[in-house]
């Protein structure tokens, strides 16, 4: 893989440039681990740490082969059979097992759509394209297995053990007094919990940007936010990406308690895996696995989820205080492989959409402004009715979208800003009321939800409390210069007087074995600081500070893949780097 640049060797002319071009070269792999602290908590219940088996592997061209409707498969070295749905772009996947006694499915000759499959012992019947047995009608659902594509778009059929951790040692829902849990919502994915005697916070983003400075916040906290951080038992941070891991919020945190207790999940690569460089001083960093009850006290305990999609990076929580439980499914593409707990007292999801430079920093051939404005359009559509479906599914008593609340609010990124169409919350939300007795709550910075109340009268005036009239619920300005100047320290560094900090960076990158020569054009600050940092590629992808064009129009996603999550742990060593220049 071979690349070109063309290296800016003055600082003068550094400051009249406001994009880079960088290029690809060939480099070789780079392995590290890395774990903060003790992955378990005190008290914490003894259970099996939930793991996925890999039951199928199919080559690309397998996957690609899949016909329509129903497919019967075969796992030559371990004989197991399987039956794939296949649906326009959605597959479904199962056991060739009836639940009934482990008979064999085949096709049903009477099915004259093609959906349903009969066992060979009992004439079962099972619909694949809902996995619902119906015949007999009523009885049963299939146990699913979660469907992935591989890094070359070959597929993969996984199995969860436990499938519903959720469901060991079960907790029947006792009564709750009024005020005995109350979710106050903060701003975009950060909600503050009051489960009883304890506090809990989700994903504070709450001061600064995310993703260099592609993010910005759309609602303005409320004004004590600071205090209800440090005023809480624990923190649970879903994943690394800066609108939930917000290192400009954690440090005025840490500034006034380094040692609040802070969970995530056991992710292939550690959510805090740059707290060293980033100079926050915490000092309670807790790891738990996947799939198991962690206790806080006698009423309340949570559960940290894989993401299906994304389990190198991506989590989800459900927390139980005295049997009722709040899932929040976060930014997950595919929580847990799609199994999650129905009837829950309260669920939160992303629903905005928006969150990727694609189509918007994307130009050339097909890219259009009419075809980035109708594949927007067209995509913020299906995200709104997988949301639905989903809620639909899953029947919570009440739903609450977040998680999507952002603006592109520098002036240099206005194009972004009117490109990047987002769904509306309160669309969803009539949506999912058309469809369900589901009750929605579309959330304001500083609103309460009054959990028991809402349960027993969803209509209760007191089971909501808006923010006071006044409150200030939109930002109309932000503190750029602070962060910017961050960003444009890294322009004038020594590594860049010197052309071979190109081949040093992408040899310390480990991307190799790949024939391809990318061209993309970044902001030179954001480039620079990412360079120099060591920083993943989601800064220059998600938040919008690439321009790029592509010819063949192919999506690489063993490239993408290793840039946003596959970088190594520790920086490049410029020092050394510059002690060889000379």
């Amino acid at each position: 893989m071979n690349a070109f640049h063309s290296p800016i060797s003055s600082r003068q002319k550094v400051s009249r440039r406001r994009w880079a071009v960088l290029l690809s070269v060939t480099v070789r792999p780079v392995r590290s681990c890395f774990v903060l602290f003790d992955p378990f908590l005190p008290g914490m219940e003894q259970s099996i740490e939930q793991t996925t088996e890999v039951l199928l592997c199919l080559s690309p061209g397998e996957a690609a082969d899949l016909k329509e409707g129903i497919n019967f498969l075969r796992n030559k070295k371990t004989g197991k059979d399987f039956i794939l749905y296949k649906s326009k772009n959605r597959v479904r996947a199962c056991k060739n097992m009836c639940k009934h006694q482990g008979g064999l499915f085949i096709k049903d000759i009477e099915d004259l759509d093609g959906r349903s499959v009969r066992c060979t012992k009992h004439n079962w019947r099972l619909d694949v394209s809902t996995m619902k047995y119906v015949n007999p009608p009523g009885s049963f659902c299939q146990d699913e297995l979660v469907v992935e594509m591989d890094e070359e778009n070959g597929l993969l059929l996984l199995e969860l053990n436990p499938p519903n951790p959720w469901d060991s040692e079960p907790r029947s829902p006792e009564h709750l007094a009024f005020g005995e849990v109350q979710i106050t919502y903060l701003t975009h994915a950060c909600m503050d919990l009051k489960l009883g005697d304890k506090r809990m916070v989700f994903d504070p983003w709450l001061t600064g940007p995310a993703f260099a400075r592609g993010w910005w916040l759309l609602h303005e906290p409320p004004s004590d936010w600071l205090e209800r951080l440090c005023q809480a038992d624990l923190i649970y941070i879903s994943h690394m990406h800066s609108d939930h891991l917000s290192y400009p919020t954690l440090k005025e945190l840490a500034g006034r308690r380094p040692d609040i207790p802070i969970y995530v999940g056991n992710t292939e690569r550690p959510v805090f895996w740059n707290l060293n460089q980033s100079g926050v001083q915490l000092t309670n960093i807790n790891i738990v696995p996947f799939g198991i009850w962690q206790q806080v006290d006698k009423n309340l305990r949570f559960m940290i989820l894989m993401d299906g999609v994304h389990p190198e990076m991506d989590t989800c929580i459900i927390v139980e205080y005295k049997g009722h439980k709040i899932l929040n499914t976060v930014d997950c593409t595919r929580p847990n492989g799609g199994r999650l707990p129905e009837k829950v007292a309260l669920m939160m999801s992303d629903f905005a959409g928006g969150a990727s430079g694609f189509p918007m920093t994307f130009s050339g051939g097909k890219f259009t402004e009419e075809w980035k404005a109708q594949f927007i359009k067209a995509e913020r559509k299906k995200l709104l009715n997988y949301k639905a479906r989903l809620v639909k599914d899953l029947q919570p008593r009440i739903y609450c979208p977040f998680a999507g609340y952002f603006v592109e609010s520098h002036p240099s990124d206005k194009y972004i800003k009117e490109t990047n169409i987002k769904n509306d919350p309160n669309e969803l939300n009539n949506l999912i009321k058309k469809n369900s007795d589901v009750v929605t709550w579309t959330p304001r910075p500083g609103a309460t939800l009054d959990l028991s109340r809402m349960l027993k009268d969803p209509t209760d005036s007191k089971g909501i409390i808006e923010p006071p009239e006044g409150t200030k619920i939109y930002k109309d300005s932000w503190d750029f210069e602070p962060y910017l100047n961050i960003l444009n320290a890294a322009v004038g560094d020594d590594i860049f007087l010197h052309s071979s900090w190109i081949k040093e960076y992408f040899t310390w990158a480990g991307f190799k074995d790949y024939n391809l020569v990318v061209r993309i054009r970044s902001r030179v600050d954001v480039i620079r600081h990412v360079v120099k940092n060591g920083l993943l590629w989601d800064d220059l992808y998600i938040g919008f500070q690439t321009r790029l064009q592509r010819s063949p129009d192919i999506y690489h996603h063993l490239f993408w893949n290793h840039f946003q999550i596959k970088l190594p742990l520790t920086p490049p060593n410029w020092r050394s780097f510059l002690m060889h220049c000379g």
